[in-house]
């Protein structure tokens, strides 16, 4: 956590009260025509996508030289489109990024055959938020025990906390054991829910010393308690609290990555990362309106869906985020500036794609406006969205192909549950 969570929160809150509520003057505006064309180039990639869904690598020299083909085709596309450099692209595809997924995905499929690909991308895009933050920090961007244990955990937890069959009770008790073993307790694993959460809390611990690094550890406590306390927004809270819960669990989830990706922080980088944990938070909910509506889920803008259009809150998202993002100037003096270049850009277009997946929660004055700020009509990438929603099945045996980096012949064997546990746990820890 920040040195003085207290104050962190209280800047936090006033700067969304503070934040402008009119339209982000600041981002790029796009020309029909310009949209077209970067349009053309997007389906130009996803139809080199689709070409490789057709004919799955299998054989590792099948699956080089489809990595090969399918990188050049996203060099193109995010050249045209996308407007990066190479020093963009080199960061994104040479930087480390490309082998935390890859080596991530692997690890995953060891420690839990049965975990889903949409869960082993959850914690890839935690592990990549913990690569940024190495790179920030001059750090190189690796894929490290602690890194995998903690980007797997919330996957493996909520998994168990999310069966209808497990009783309330064994949650509750799950979750207060859990907290135990974060603080360090030395509990017996008491099945295989918890023989996994144990296990990922035991590589933490392989990489950092609780004694010499009491802040790592703190930090997974804090995020411990924010999610626990995040399971108010299922139930009643005041308007304040809504908001209030909702930082905390965004920022104490990153403030926690920035821990376990250097082992120590300075102040002004815990408050950086709690500060860009909470903009994230707030794109995530921006990005699931829709489904907490229906669900019952409150958040700052699930709130008001139904009753007011989101222009406002949203406008008020954009704003608070730039503020939050300027801080980048005051951290990583040694860090490429493509790297901070890189987390504004995805932030903004993160912001700007979740309108245009709810536009049905704002004017259409408004929709039109944010339409313009975004390199992509909204129409296109909602389609493009199906298209590729249509092809889950091959989308999950194409990323089963480049995560496997061997063939099963060349493996050996799956491995039964505990075996794979232990693979894991060594090959993170060599």
């Amino acid at each position: 956590m920040p040195s003085d969570a207290h104050a962190t929160m209280t800047r936090l809150l006033e700067w969304w009260r503070d934040a402008d509520p009119r339209p982000p003057a600041f981002l790029p505006s796009y020309s029909a025509r310009d949209q077209r064309r970067r349009e053309t180039h997007l389906d130009r990639y996803l139809d080199a996508v689709e070409a490789e869904l057709r004919a799955a690598p299998r054989t590792r020299p099948e699956q080089a030289a489809a990595e090969e083909r399918l990188t050049a085709a996203f060099r193109l596309f995010a050249r045209e489109a996308l407007d990066f450099e190479e020093r963009h692209l080199d960061l994104l595809l040479t930087g480390g990024f490309t082998g935390t997924g890859r080596e991530l995905a692997r690890t995953a499929r060891l420690f839990d055959p049965r975990m889903s690909a949409a869960d082993v991308f959850q914690a890839s895009r935690n592990a990549w938020t913990a690569n940024g933050l190495q790179i920030l920090l001059g750090l190189p961007a690796l894929l490290t025990p602690a890194i995998f244990g903690y980007s797997m955990l919330y996957p493996c937890t909520d998994n168990y906390l999310d069966e209808p069959a497990v009783s309330e009770a064994d949650k509750c008790a799950f979750n207060q054991r859990f907290g135990a073993r974060l603080a360090g307790d030395d509990l017996p694993p008491r099945g295989r829910h918890e023989e996994q959460a144990w296990t990922l809390v035991g590589l933490i611990e392989s990489q950092y010393s609780r004694t010499e690094c009491p802040g790592v550890f703190a930090s997974l406590l804090a995020i411990h308690r924010a999610q626990e306390r995040s399971l108010q927004l299922h139930r009643t809270a005041g308007a304040g609290d809504v908001l209030e819960i909702s930082f905390e669990k965004g920022g104490a989830s990153v403030v926690a990555d920035a821990w376990l990706a250097a082992g120590t922080l300075e102040p002004n980088e815990a408050d950086f990362a709690f500060a860009w944990g909470v903009a994230l938070q707030l794109g995530d909910d921006l990005q699931d309106v829709a489904a907490d509506a229906r669900d019952g889920i409150r958040t700052v803008f699930s709130e008001a869906t139904g009753r007011e259009s989101l222009d406002a809150a949203t406008n008020r998202a954009f704003a608070f985020g730039a503020r939050v993002l300027a801080g980048l100037d005051g951290i990583g003096a040694t860090a490429p500036a493509a790297i901070k270049e890189l987390i504004r850009t995805s932030f903004f277009m993160l912001l700007t794609g979740a309108v245009g997946e709810a536009r049905h929660c704002y004017s259409a004055a408004y929709v039109r406006e944010l339409e313009r700020r975004s390199p992509f009509t909204f129409e296109f990438l909602h389609s493009r969205r199906r298209r590729f929603t249509r092809k889950r099945g091959i989308l999950e045996r194409l990323a089963g192909a480049f995560a496997d980096g061997m063939s099963a012949q060349e493996h050996g064997r799956e491995g039964a549950d505990r075996a794979g546990l232990a693979e894991a746990a060594l090959l993170m820890r060599a």
